[in-house]
């Protein structure tokens, strides 16, 4: 019980530590709200039209940034669903077993009738042995969080939260509205800025909040600037964080474009159908998480020759063959698209592809 009480107290204490980064964004905001407010537009702000131009439009920016900022720590990331999940009698049976043949049957078994193309870097099936699932495509294990995230991004440290399917528009939006944000009150500032080494401003201590706050924007925005550029490239080509750094492995091997579909239905896929809703950190992203749209550059080995005739592939905009639906129908409008996706019988024997492998070998990945 010692131990376990320590572990407790241990995991609780590190809980408290990683909200110090929140904790410390803020108190920026904060300051930057009173200084630019208070000092800046009330108080150094001599003409009444200048005043009320920038205090809208400062509202404006902050409550967009803030709305975002808080969508992104507190939506709930989300975990894969039962059908993924080993039942107890399976569990059961992966641990008494101790031939690998027989845990790959185990898990062949289990996963003939899930919608999981991807595999390790061995070709074994994703299993995670701490949630005891299937890991879904695009899903992976958080240390941080001691979950599976689905489409699993990264874990923020600034949001203290992991950045997966639940929230991904909404830190999208973060970074986007943080950073002009920055880049107005860097504008609006600039002038003072340039009056205080001029001597321009009175003798007070709004001189040093101008300074202060022209600095903090100015920085912010430059490291902003860029993760935000580098999260919009991710998005042009459907990648995540980790997918950048390491290309998911399919049965063909490894594709690092294996889930762009064409710039605009990755952007779809993030942002949703309807455009009206894009700027607001309102969740409107396509599909279940579970499952997505793959765009096969290369032949599967496994799939069953196409019969004669019946031309089951459409290429994209990046000439890459679209697999024919190759994923269940539910999981998003761009499986109905017409101009993407033909209806193809067969689906059954498609989601059964590549669970026969006899070279296949289980493989946990944390």
């Amino acid at each position: 019980m010692a131990p376990s009480g320590a572990a407790t107290l241990r995991r609780r204490c590190q809980r408290v530590l990683y909200w110090i980064p929140v904790l410390f964004i803020s108190i920026i905001v904060c300051w930057s709200y009173y200084a630019y407010v208070i000092e800046l537009c009330i108080v150094s702000m001599s003409y009444i039209g200048e005043k009320v131009v920038c205090l809208i439009a400062y509202h404006c920016y902050f409550a967009m940034f803030v709305w975002s900022y808080w969508k992104t720590i507190f939506s709930k990331p989300m975990n894969p669903s039962k059908e993924f999940h080993l039942s107890y009698a399976d569990r059961e049976l992966l641990d008494r077993e101790e031939r690998s043949e027989a845990k790959q049957e185990i898990l062949r078994r289990v996963a003939k009738d899930l919608p999981v193309y991807t595999r390790t870097m061995s070709g074994a099936i994703r299993y995670c042995d701490r949630c005891q699932l299937v890991k879904p495509d695009r899903c992976h294990h958080c240390s941080v969080c001691d979950k599976c995230i689905l489409k699993m991004d990264h874990h923020c440290p600034w949001v203290n939260n992991c950045v997966g399917f639940s929230n991904y528009k909404f830190f999208l939006l973060f970074l986007a509205y943080s950073l002009m944000y920055c880049l107005f009150i860097a504008a609006t500032d600039l002038q003072y800025f340039i009056k205080f080494w001029t001597n321009g401003l009175p003798d007070t201590q709004a001189k040093f909040h101008i300074m202060f706050l022209f600095f903090a924007a100015a920085m912010f925005s430059i490291s902003l600037s860029s993760l935000f550029g580098y999260h919009c490239w991710l998005v042009s080509k459907n990648r995540s964080t980790l997918e950048a750094f390491r290309a998911p492995v399919f049965r063909h091997g490894s594709d690092k474009n294996g889930f762009s579909l064409g710039f605009s239905k990755n952007l779809r896929q993030v942002f949703g159908d309807e455009k009206k809703y894009w700027l607001l950190p309102v969740f409107t992203s396509l599909g279940d998480g579970c499952s997505f749209p793959t765009c096969l550059v290369n032949q599967d080995p496994e799939q069953p020759p196409t019969p004669a005739g019946l031309n089951t592939t459409v290429k994209s905009s990046d000439s890459h063959p679209f697999p024919p639906k190759p994923l269940r129908e539910s999981q998003s409008h761009l499986l109905t698209n017409a101009q993407s996706w033909m209806e193809a019988g067969g689906d059954e024997e498609k989601g059964k592809l590549g669970m026969n492998n006899p070279a296949m070998t289980i493989e946990n990945e944390t």
